[in-house]
This record gives C-alpha cells, sequence and structure tokens, in this order.
C-alpha cells in the first residue's frame, strides 16, 4: 500500500513539475494537453484531427493549446505572423517529410524556408494565370469537362457517382498540364482509371502516421503497416518524365531544363506531388461543392448559377461569371479540401502570437475549416452554405482577408490558379445543361473522412442525378 501511495505521490509531482515548466501552460486548453501529445495524436490516427480542433477553438476561445508542444490558432493576425511574417513564414516540421515522392524530397516537403523559396520559383510562370489561360492548356480542360458532361447524359436517369468522375476530371486535367502531349484520360480509358483509383481509393493515414511518430520502429514494421505504394502511378510519371519533347507551356518542359538544376528523378517526383495534389484537392473541392448545390435547401442558389450560365454570352469570359465564383468561394469556404493544420515551428528566440508568447521550437499551425468559421462578424451564419455573401461588397476585403482555403504567404498552394480554371470550366458546362440533385439513397449531410491531405466523404461515394434543363 505505501509503494502505492509513494508512486501515486511521485506521479503528482511529475504532473506539477511537467505542468510549470510545458512553454504553453498558459495558453488555453484542456488539462490534458499540458502533460501530453496523446489526445491529439489519436485524433489523427481517427481521422478526426479537424473536428476535434475546432471544438476546442470553439470551447477556448481563438488560441488553442493542444499538446505540451503544440497550439492552434484562428486569428488573422496569428495567419499572417506564421505564414506571412519574414518571407515564407516559419519553417516547416518534420510532419511534411510524410509527403516525400519516389524517395526524394519535393518543394511541398521541403522544410526550410529558404529551400522552398528557390524551388517554387521554377514553378511560379507555370502556374501563372497568364499560363494557364493560354489557348492549348484551356482547350484541353475544356475537351476533359465535356468528356465529364456526356459521361452525365450517357446516364440518363439514373444517379452519377460524381466522386469517382470528378476525380478523373482532376486527374486528367493535371496531368494533361504537366505532360502534354502525354498524360491521362482516365475518364474513357480503364488502364488510366487504374492509376486514379491507385491515388485516390486508400486509407493510408494510420500508416504513414506510425511511420512518422515512431521512425526508429519503421524498418522492423510488418509489411501490412508500411505505407501504400504506387506501382503503376510510379512507372506512368517515370515514363512521362523520360519524355523528349512535351509542349512549351507544359510544367515538365520548364523543370527538364538545364538552368532548373533537377536531376531526373528530382524532376519526377515533383511532378508526382503535384499530380497527387491536383487529383485530391480539385476532385474532393469539386464533389463536396456540387453535392451543396444539388441540397434542397440550396436549390435557390443553382437556379441562379445556371441563370448566370445560360445567359452569358458565348465569349463570356470565366472572370466575368460573378455567380460561378461565389459559388466556388464558398464551397471551399464552407469545406476546404485540404484539412492540415499546416503545421510551423516557431523561430529561434520565440514570438508573440495571439497575445502570447510562444517559445521557439513550438509547433503552431492555423486550419482553414476553423478559421472560415471563428469570425461571425465577418461570416455570419459560417456554418450555413451561402454563396450570396461574397456578391456584398461590403465588408469584400475582410472576407477575401479570411479566406485561407489556399493558404497563405510564400507557401501557398502552388496550384490555385489551374486548379480555379478546372472548377469553373466543369462546372459552366455542368450547370449550364444540368440540374443536379441528391439521388433519394443518400439524402442527409455529407461526413466527412479527413485523411493527412484531403477531406474526402466517407465510403468515397457522391450519387447525383443530372436532369437535362
Amino acid at each position: 500500500m505505501l509503494s502505492i501511495w509513494v508512486g501515486a505521490i511521485l506521479l503528482f509531482g511529475y504532473i506539477v513539475i511537467q505542468d510549470i515548466i510545458s512553454p504553453v501552460s498558459k495558453v488555453p486548453g484542456p488539462w490534458y494537453t499540458r502533460f501530453t501529445s496523446f489526445w491529439i495524436k489519436y485524433q489523427e490516427f481517427t481521422a478526426n484531427r479537424r473536428e476535434s480542433v475546432h471544438r476546442l477553438h470553439q470551447l477556448y476561445g481563438p488560441v488553442v493549446r493542444l499538446g505540451p508542444n503544440e497550439v492552434s490558432f484562428t486569428s488573422l493576425d496569428a495567419i499572417r505572423e506564421i505564414y506571412a511574417s519574414g518571407g515564407s513564414g516559419y519553417d516547416k516540421t518534420e510532419f511534411y517529410s510524410l509527403f516525400k515522392q519516389l524517395k526524394t524530397r519535393t518543394m511541398f516537403s521541403t522544410l526550410c524556408k529558404d529551400e522552398h523559396s528557390k524551388r517554387k520559383r521554377l514553378f511560379a510562370e507555370r502556374y501563372a494565370m497568364t499560363n494557364v489561360m493560354k489557348p492549348e492548356p484551356l482547350a484541353a480542360i475544356n475537351e476533359r469537362a465535356m468528356t465529364f458532361v456526356f459521361k452525365c447524359l450517357e446516364a440518363g436517369k439514373k444517379s452519377v457517382d460524381v466522386y469517382v468522375l470528378l476525380h478523373c476530371y482532376a486527374v486528367d486535367c493535371v496531368t494533361h498540364f504537366m505532360f502534354s502531349p502525354g498524360g491521362l484520360k482516365s475518364l474513357n480509358v480503364e488502364k488510366d482509371f487504374e492509376i486514379m483509383e491507385e491515388l485516390t481509393y486508400h486509407q493510408s493515414l494510420q500508416k504513414s502516421l506510425l511511420a512518422y511518430y515512431l521512425p526508429s520502429l519503421e524498418p522492423y514494421f510488418p509489411s501490412f503497416l508500411h505505407p501504400r505504394s504506387a506501382p503503376k502511378t510510379n512507372k506512368f510519371v517515370l515514363d512521362m518524365t523520360a519524355q523528349t519533347h512535351v509542349e512549351e507551356y507544359t510544367l515538365l518542359e520548364k523543370l527538364k531544363r538545364k538552368e532548373s538544376g533537377l536531376e531526373l528523378l528530382q524532376v519526377a517526383a515533383e511532378c508526382k506531388d503535384h499530380m497527387a495534389a491536383g487529383i485530391d484537392t480539385t476532385g474532393d473541392g469539386l464533389c463536396f461543392l456540387m453535392w451543396e448545390l444539388s441540397q434542397p435547401q440550396n436549390m435557390e442558389f443553382q437556379h441562379k448559377l445556371q441563370h448566370e450560365l445560360r445567359n452569358a454570352s458565348p465569349d463570356s469570359s470565366l472572370d466575368s461569371l460573378v455567380y460561378l465564383d461565389a459559388v466556388i468561394k464558398e464551397a471551399l469556404r464552407c469545406s476546404p479540401p485540404i484539412p492540415m493544420s499546416l503545421p510551423r515551428y516557431v523561430p529561434t528566440g520565440g514570438r508573440s502570437i495571439g497575445g502570447y508568447f510562444i517559445p521557439e521550437h513550438t509547433i503552431v499551425s492555423c486550419q482553414p475549416y476553423t478559421v472560415h468559421r471563428s469570425c461571425d462578424e465577418v461570416f455570419p451564419e459560417p456554418d450555413r452554405f451561402y454563396p450570396d455573401r461574397w456578391l456584398d461588397e461590403k465588408g469584400a476585403a475582410e472576407r477575401n482577408r479570411h479566406f485561407f482555403a489556399f493558404a497563405t504567404g510564400g507557401r501557398g498552394c502552388t496550384g490555385k490558379n489551374l486548379a480555379l480554371v478546372e472548377m469553373k470550366m466543369l462546372l459552366r458546362e455542368v450547370y449550364s445543361r444540368f440540374a443536379t440533385t441528391v439521388a433519394p439513397d443518400m439524402h442527409g449531410s455529407m461526413k466527412l473522412d479527413d485523411q493527412i491531405i484531403s477531406a474526402r466523404p466517407k465510403g468515397q461515394t457522391c450519387m447525383l442525378i443530372f436532369t437535362e434543363i
């Protein structure tokens, strides 16, 4: 009995000491996060991090302690400090090492902001709107959007799993942009469809996190605990990278130039990284957008979009379609396809963030899902899908400043322009021809399943009915 009491006293003393020396003990949060990071790791393993962190912010406010060395923020000032101060913000944590491709570090998985900036300069011109809007890439995107339309026409009155088709559309667009005249046509070609499946239909979160949190044990993991491989995708990317001729506007053309300084394997790794990111973010973003527009309570917004698209002149630019832009922004606000909290390390010397002094090497982050719901003055009724809010000139500047779907600063989403053009062209072709409704067996709200870099619907299915108008 005495030994039990001694043990309890020692444990209590340890907890008190940990609380005293914890660098972020004064930051609001659940009591147990002063002593252990087990809670947040458990949420990650069960794919519940986004919702769990969001609930803590609802309870504790704009600054929340997630563990002894991790803090989450929602304020605009914190976003600017973490992601935009000092060039590209704070350095990334080792978490990003999970996103190496072909065992090679890419721009996205580069930890040091200076190295990241150097690599990003290679991509800037290719992803600039002036390049994305050239006739050749636009024609290719439009061709794939029309293939999607044909698939919907083919279904007739039967429901269509748009989750599948939208991910095919996304991967077909991004691979053409990178590799033309090469690229996938997974909407029509079976072997290309298999590559889309390999990239999309997997549950690799837990395995990847095991490798991240237990690196010293990873070499001893049985094969079933290792993160997924993607042999078909790897072969496709390596074959495409070996092409001797590509179109001038493609990403591959720029990366293979001698002045890029990249070896062939590095080029292939970068292309695979952009391919994986493009299929998940664009495919998932469009899926949730079309789901929202198809809800009975949101039919007024679908009708407004149809009216704009059907009354636009054939030569109308994408930028002139203001309601289309509002619908896309609202969908990305409500359901950002990237659930990550975008973790960073506080630089040497520590920093004051959100009214608290945060010591150096503390992990700090913001997540788009909560940022978009953290300020009722900027986004009233934040959980409501309401595209019309983006048409109100009053408060427009604040709304745009709080829009965090593509992150911000020097490490913001490189492919943002391409993704938006793909979304706009697909939606223009669909909603100028169809009305969409939710299939009877899918009524209700679509639940999210947060993977590492994408928020997909549980079951990876979204059944909609397309009716010609």
